[in-house]
């Protein structure tokens, strides 16, 4: 997979760049940006019953937050110290008192809570029930609980019980344990939070590369000829990355961002821990192209198109054909296919001109080192794949894989997410490899027990088990979830709260409360806590962006007396199910589990020497594809014909999509978002679209389409024109359910709305204006 070595940090820059200044006024006076400053005041006062354990816990273990990979305060890219305001914000969950038992005596009062209000209430105490019928949850013993739902898993089919793991703090042993224990279990329905951010990445990745992963690492940004972020706002999600920009820049690097919306923070930037930058912020980006949402297979399409015909105009070769002759298959099909598309159907698609795109084309040609990097501007469509594949494409054909300052990365914003997967906690994958024959019969011969061979489910397939008529062998009896917020991540919160209604047991393993774990149950809801990834016996793992993998040590501290490893909960319980056969899941140290991860996926030959605060070391080696050498059955990387998008969108109605604001995954910090301070419910629009329905800033508008309303007030900012964002969780009440991609079977995060003036959908809202408006908005769906 790969041959060289990471060399480990490097040095920053910190010669003055006036050429990089942001503002001359000193620490963004008037902008619009994050208050890191206040911000970390603000973490103090919030920790300040606990700032010694704090201090352990950021000085000492593994970065809880993005999955950039920071152990104490350092990392394998650049040297000196790395906090950021993510981290910081997340610290607060690990350092909480128990939530006052007063709270579990009335679940009403609870309801009332949105899950920022729940999440400060503190750590869930000790084991909780609340059966059918019940106002309040009753504290149970540990034997109780686990003995009620081991009771229940005995006398359902394997087949009824599903396991859901979330990615926030999560250790690679706690994957492979929940992995294990659900085919011990005798049920493939195992899913993570990869599926709803990552999944199309992994699978793209797979058929084009024969990688699973980033190929390459954060220190390649630093000094390649251009880094382009493709629906990825790094800013927010992996604060700490803006360093390495800024070192990129120094270095001459070009930055380029594609993306619906203009984001403020990828256009500036204040980084806190570089005096230069503190003090004036500095340029990132060096140009935009604003591509419609769904419209980057036919921006790329346009971009090789522009390559062909430059060589058949004698323009320079844009393609490196050595590379591709040696290294991949599919050219001539490719380019045959790309001669066929028609230049107005791309501009129409991408929502950029030939020009534009010839731009971007000739900026790449020009490149002897690219990186490619994205996040869910990418991933979270129905066609996510072929989005992923296309970017391999560019990639391949430019030989910008297997070598320094050269890649693709897929950056991942959960800590603990690149690992699911490669611990098996999928219900495509087992640790290694994939879920084929070949690998079933592997790991059989390792676990000693037999695995079924049926396809599991996704986690949003699960759900919607959950409605099938009794008698239904696939119907959802136990869902067992460790972390998750179902309510707040999966499209359409009303749908998915019937689902998790008609569960006859839903076990919550978690460290607090959120909205998901106060919906009622057909039988019961038993509630488990859990320890935090720096409370876990024995330390544990995780595994970066780049491929990192680094150990977290147990960190001395306060504990939650009743709370216990995630891993030692998911043991008890298996072999409580079948005591004739628990001593082939018996782990008793989480250095036990090491040692069997290291043996079960091959990559991870090495986790079981990962003991001490520090040790890391990188799967893969530094760069995977290294030399062109692709781990597929030929060795070659894969070229894609890919088609554009259909796109039926009429007048009146706009593409949607989600971003983030002052928030972790669903976990909301802030009502206003600190890089364009806006609110959760604006609707952030182009003026000139506004503008033609009669429509001005701060007015009062309603989102609507067949699957649901969203209220908010209008916000004019540089977003593509037919197009709209808002913000996420607030506007999945418009997304569809059941809509999937069909290879990683990711959710469909994007949409299409009608835009009304609120006081004009009021008026019409009982009449068959609307009506007939959805109408035809849901025929241009379909």
């Amino acid at each position: 997979m790969g041959k060289t070595k990471h060399t480990g940090p490097m040095k920053l820059n910190k010669k003055p760049s006036p050429q990089l200044w942001a503002s001359l006024a000193p620490m963004g006076l008037g902008k619009v940006k994050p208050h890191h400053i206040r911000d970390t005041a603000k973490v103090i006062w919030e920790n300040k019953n606990s700032l010694p354990y704090a201090y352990r816990i950021l000085t000492e273990g593994v970065c809880d937050g993005c999955a950039l990979g920071v152990s104490g305060l350092y990392d394998q890219t650049l040297t000196g110290p790395h906090l950021c305001t993510t981290r910081l914000n997340v610290l607060r969950l690990n350092t909480a008192p128990a939530i006052e038992p007063v709270w579990f005596e009335n679940i009403d009062k609870l309801k009332e809570l949105n899950s920022t209000q729940l999440r400060k209430l503190g750590r869930i105490p000790y084991p909780l029930s609340r059966k059918k019928g019940e106002s309040k949850f009753t504290r149970i013993t540990w034997d109780e609980a686990l003995q009620r739902i081991a009771s229940k898993i005995k006398n359902i089919d394997p087949k009824q019980l599903a396991f859901y793991l979330t990615a926030r703090g999560i250790t690679n042993e706690v994957y492979y344990t929940a992995a294990k224990t659900a085919r011990f279990l005798g049920t493939n329905n195992i899913d993570n939070a990869s599926r709803i951010c990552h999944s199309p990445s992994k699978t793209a990745l797979k058929r084009s590369l024969g990688i699973g992963a980033a190929s390459c690492n954060y220190k390649d940004w630093i000094g390649t000829d251009v880094l382009v972020f493709w629906g990825s706002v790094a800013a927010n999600n992996q604060p700490v990355s803006t360093k390495y920009m800024y070192a990129a820049k120094k270095a001459g690097t070009k930055i380029i961002m594609i993306n619906p919306y203009r984001e403020p923070a990828m256009e500036k930037y204040w980084i806190p821990s570089i005096a230069e930058s503190a003090l004036f912020g500095t340029k990132i980006v060096d140009d935009v192209f604003q591509v419609n949402i769904g419209g980057d297979i036919a921006f790329m399409n346009g971009v090789m198109k522009h390559w062909f015909e430059m060589e058949e105009e004698k323009q320079g070769s844009a393609i490196h054909h050595d590379f591709v002759q040696q290294h991949t298959n599919g050219f001539a099909e490719l380019k045959e296919h790309i001669a066929q598309q028609k230049w107005v159907e791309l501009e129409q698609s991408s929502g950029l001109t030939k020009e534009r795109m010839l731009e971007f084309a000739q900026l790449l040609a020009k490149a002897s080192t690219g990186i490619f990097i994205w996040s869910m501007g990418l991933t979270q469509h129905r066609f996510a794949t072929d989005n992923i594949s296309q970017v391999a494409n560019l990639a391949l054909l430019r030989g910008f894989i297997g070598r320094e300052h050269c890649g693709v990365m897929p950056i991942r914003g959960h800590s603990g997410v690149q690992g699911s997967g490669e611990m098996g906690a999928d219900p495509f994958v087992l640790p290694g490899s994939d879920f084929d024959e070949q690998n079933a019969e592997r790991m059989e011969r390792i676990w000693g027990f037999p695995i079924p061979r049926w396809q599991g489910d996704t986690v949003g397939q699960m759900l919607e088990n959950t409605m099938l008529e009794e008698g239904h062998e696939r119907k959802l009896k136990v869902f067992y979830t460790s972390g998750g917020n179902f309510l707040e991540t999966m499209p359409n919160p009303d749908f998915i709260e019937k689902a998790l209604e008609q569960v006859e047991l839903r076990v919550h393993q978690d460290i607090i409360l959120n909205t998901s774990t106060l919906v009622n149950a057909k039988e019961e809801v038993i509630v488990l806590p859990a320890m935090t990834r720096y409370e876990q016996p024995g330390g544990g793992t995780s595994t970066s962006t780049e491929r990192m993998v680094y150990f977290s040590p147990e960190i001395k501290g306060p504990r939650i007396e009743e709370a216990r490893a995630e891993w030692q909960i998911y043991v008890e319980l298996a072999k409580r199910v079948y005591p004739e056969k628990k001593g082939l899941i018996d782990f008793q140290a989480a250095q036990e589990i090491r040692n069997e991860i290291a043996m079960a996926n091959p990559h991870y030959d090495g986790i079981e020497n990962l003991k001490e605060k520090g040790d890391v070391f990188q799967w893969g080696g530094a760069w995977l594809c290294e030399e062109g050498i692709c781990p597929t059955p030929d060795g070659r990387g894969n070229l894609f014909a890919i088609d554009i998008p259909e796109n039926r969108k009429t007048e009146g109605q706009f593409n949607v999509t989600s971003r983030r604001g002052k928030q972790f995954n669903s976990m909301i910090y802030d009502e206003k978002d600190p890089f364009t301070n806006f609110s959760r419910y604006d609707v952030i629009m182009n003026e000139h679209d506004a503008v033609k329905l009669g429509i001005k800033e701060n007015d009062a508008i309603v989102v609507y389409n067949p699957y649901g309303v969203l209220q908010g007030w209008v916000k004019f900012d540089e977003v593509s024109s037919g197009n709209i964002a808002v913000y996420w969780p607030e506007g999945n009440v418009l997304l569809p359910k059941g809509v999937y991609e069909e290879h990683a079977k990711i959710p469909e995060y994007n949409t299409g709305a009608i835009v009304e003036k609120a006081e004009i959908f009021h008026a019409h809202k009982d009449q068959n204006y609307v009506e007939k408006r959805i109408v035809d908005l849901e025929m241009s769906l379909e």
